[in-house]
């Protein structure tokens, strides 16, 4: 499995927009990506300044229902 590198959630945003998901709500700090065509869903925690650690990254990655590769891929 390939490294990922450290990331913030805006970084994670946009890689995920470019996957196709768009925003479809927040709640204090948290922004929920959902995808249109298949209804995927995912939370991002959006704190400013902070990185997402690597276990909650796989798991955003793993709900996003992408490959890690492909996930750096959009980077």
């Amino acid at each position: 499995m390939p490294h990922l590198p450290s990331l913030t959630a805006k970084d994670v945003v946009q890689a995920l927009k470019r996957a196709g998901f768009v925003k479809n709500r927040q709640k204090g700090s948290h922004l929920v990506l959902v995808h249109p065509q298949s209804g995927t869903r995912t939370v991002i925690p959006m704190h400013a300044g902070k990185t997402i650690k690597k276990p909650l990254l796989y798991a955003i990655i793993t709900e996003a229902k992408l490959s890690v590769d492909a996930f750096l891929n959009l980077l």
